[in-house]
This record gives C-alpha cells, sequence and structure tokens, in this order.
C-alpha cells in the first residue's frame, strides 16, 4: 500500500498551485534555487492563476491596460534544492479600483516545509502611457472570482 502524499498545510484556502520541478538551471553556487528564479516563479504562478481565471496576456493587449508590479515582499524560509518538486501558490487577497494584491507560498512536496512566502502589489495601467489608470471592468470582474478571505492579524 502507498502512502498518502503530504497534503501542505496552505496558508490560504484553496490557493491557485503550480508544479514545477528544480532543475540544474535553477541551482547557483550555494547549492539552492537562486533567487532570481523566485522572482520567475511568481510571475509563472500568477500569470497561471490569471488564465485560469479567465485573463489572458492578450486581453491586457486587447484592453490597452494591464498590472504592473509596484511592490513585492519575499521571504525566503529554506532552500529548494536539484530534484524538488515546488507547488508554487497564489491567491488573491486583495482588490480595488487601481490595485491587485497576491500572495504566495511555495512548498516542497516531498515533507510539506514551506519554503517561502510573499506578497504582490500590482497596479493597474495604461499599456502605451505606463500611467496608473482605473482598472476597466473586465479586470475587476475576472480578479474578484480569484478573490481569498485573507485572516486578519492576531486572527
Amino acid at each position: 500500500m502507498s502512502e498518502a502524499p503530504n497534503i501542505p498545510a496552505w496558508d490560504a484556502p484553496r490557493p491557485h498551485v503550480l508544479p514545477v520541478v528544480v532543475t540544474d538551471g535553477h541551482i547557483d553556487l550555494m547549492q539552492h534555487v537562486n533567487n532570481v528564479h523566485y522572482l520567475q516563479w511568481l510571475e509563472n504562478v500568477a500569470w497561471d492563476h490569471s488564465v485560469s481565471l479567465g485573463m489572458r496576456p492578450e486581453d491586457y493587449t486587447r484592453l490597452g491596460q494591464g498590472m504592473v508590479v509596484r511592490r513585492h515582499e519575499l521571504d525566503y524560509v529554506a532552500p529548494a534544492l536539484l530534484g524538488d518538486r515546488v507547488l508554487l501558490a497564489t491567491w488573491i487577497v486583495g482588490l480595488d479600483r487601481l490595485s491587485l494584491h497576491r500572495r504566495y507560498q511555495f512548498v516542497r512536496e516531498s515533507d510539506g516545509a514551506t519554503l517561502f512566502r510573499g506578497a504582490t502589489h500590482f497596479v493597474c495601467v495604461d499599456i502605451a502611457s505606463g500611467k496608473v489608470r482605473r482598472m476597466p471592468p473586465d479586470f475587476t470582474e475576472v480578479y474578484a472570482r480569484g478573490l481569498t478571505a485573507w485572516p486578519s492579524p492576531g486572527a
């Protein structure tokens, strides 16, 4: 009989999850995943989540508006190593007429250990001018579907 897989202790209910496997190309001099790959993983899982909700890069082009990073918060908890299967999780915790706030948690599948936590504040901009603009209704409708309640401090 096989053992049941570890079920990660996610920080939020039902996050969007994208699995990745750590390859030689991710490893740096310290023999763990280089920090630059975590940033790429943030983008990959955020886009994967957006597409699953119904918002694709070509929709940004069609609407002439897109979401850009205003701020990242990155907490590296434990290293990801060669061969690790890492579950990249994200969820949306805030949405208003100009901004979207996302959280992330990366977990090693083999033992359920949290390797990374992060947060991103995105703002909506006009693609041509780069100026901050109110989100079009298409954005708010799609991203509202991914909104997850986030526990208040001390909860």
